[in-house]
């Protein structure tokens, strides 16, 4: 049976990681909620009639009560509260391919940041893996008819906070490209061509590391940072990998050792980039290899602003 109960929990791993991480928005919370689940497993003597409905419901009332006690401390987070960044969603089912897509972007995450864990549970469940009322009422228990009306509410509130215009994603992957071409290039008129004009750029790093204040608002002002980032950075051998990430255009970077400083999620809507998120808390970064001193590098760049421009050359992998 021990067996059996392994091989049928490694199956379903991925869509338990994928609803907890939804529920939570932490990559360490939702894999500790998912070795919490198999423990539970492991430990039962029943035989539930359905074993994916059994892991998820208990890994989803794990997450609720993970994300009740995570509400107290991001109410006193430092500054502005991101999700942890996801490079690769490990659940895939072509049917709701969709809603996955939707649902792990950083912006998607930040709306589902409003509702109660409640809400939050039985919007993950029902809209976004798709499961029964039935299903969902014995995982976070409620009654069906309380479940229907927390779902409503949930969508009412997501529907509220989406963005007005969807972009294609051959296009979104176009612009972005763009975006980091011109990055790389310092360009500020590139950069300001795409970027809407009241974008936002603003960053996540817990106190633990440096950060532009509060933000940097408008086309101008944030093609003017971006632009004068890059060249200092590419010569104390700083590199910038594009990648994807929590199924939106972004970047990581990396010191010359290749440990990671922070990550950038670019959101693009109506042929425009409308807001640049970054992750720059190491608490956030471990799960992406090596965590880099972000102080060091920053002061390292500050000193390389003053280096002869000749023979600059920037690296983006």
């Amino acid at each position: 049976m021990s067996n059996r109960r392994a091989e049928e929990f490694e199956e379903l791993r991925p869509l338990l990681f994928s609803i907890a991480y939804r529920i939570l928005g932490s990559v360490s919370e939702a894999e500790d909620a998912v070795q919490e689940t198999w423990l539970r497993f492991e430990g039962s003597s029943a035989e539930p009639a359905s074993v994916k409905a059994f892991l998820a419901a208990t890994v989803s009332r794990i997450a609720i009560d993970v994300l009740r006690s995570a509400r107290v401390r991001r109410e006193e987070y430092a500054g502005q509260w991101f999700p942890e960044p996801l490079l690769a969603d490990p659940y895939e089912d072509p049917e709701r391919s969709a809603e996955l897509a939707d649902s792990v972007s950083m912006a998607a995450l930040l709306l589902l940041e409003r509702l109660s864990p409640l809400e939050r549970a039985v919007f993950v469940l029902r809209e976004v893996f798709g499961f029964g009322f039935g299903e969902v009422a014995s995982a976070v228990g409620r009654s069906e008819a309380a479940c229907r009306q927390l779902a409503v509410r949930a969508r009412r509130h997501m529907d509220s906070g989406r963005a007005r215009f969807e972009t294609d994603r051959r296009e979104r992957e176009e612009l972005a490209g763009r975006f980091f071409d011109a990055f790389r290039e310092g360009d500020v008129d590139g950069l300001r061509e795409l970027l809407a004009a009241d974008v936002r750029m603003s960053g996540d790093s817990g106190g633990k590391a440096p950060l532009w204040g509060e933000g940097v608002f408008g086309a101008e002002n944030v093609a003017r940072v971006l632009a004068s980032l890059i060249t200092p950075f590419v010569r104390i051998g700083g590199v910038v990998e594009p990648h994807e990430m929590n199924g939106q255009p972004g970047a990581i970077f990396r010191d010359r050792d290749g440990k990671v400083i922070n990550i950038l999620v670019l959101d693009i809507l109506d042929g425009q980039v409308q807001t640049i998120r970054a992750v720059i808390n190491p608490d956030k970064l471990g799960h992406l290899g090596p965590v880099a001193d972000a102080w060091a590098v920053v002061r390292e760049t500050n000193r390389a602003r003053h280096l002869p421009r000749s023979g600059d050359e920037g690296r983006l992998t």
